[in-house]
């Protein structure tokens, strides 16, 4: 009998468990859904912010005639330490 009634205490931790597990699971699952369709909405309105980029660039380089270089031209290599000061982050949103 004794065998049985703690067994039965067991079950009854578990199964308190697993209905706190049934009874959160479903808002997480959601949390994470909503996060996932917000990022994909950004990444939506990144690529066509690109795209709009990517034709006005093409549009200036037809209209612009080709630089030719010369002898006198100076070429300028940017160094390391220049790069280091350079902000690289992306905005946060």
């Amino acid at each position: 009998m004794e065998i049985f009634g703690g067994f039965m205490v067991m079950m009854s931790i578990l199964s308190f468990f697993m209905a706190v597990v049934w009874l959160v699971m479903p808002f997480v699952v959601f949390t994470i859904k909503g996060k996932l369709d917000r990022t994909l909405d950004v990444l939506g309105s990144i690529e066509k912010r690109l795209a709009e980029m990517e034709s006005k660039l093409e549009n200036l380089q037809t209209k612009q005639p080709p630089h030719e270089a010369t002898a006198g031209d100076k070429v300028t290599i940017p160094s390391e330490h220049d790069e280091d000061r350079q902000n690289t982050s992306l905005p946060l949103v």
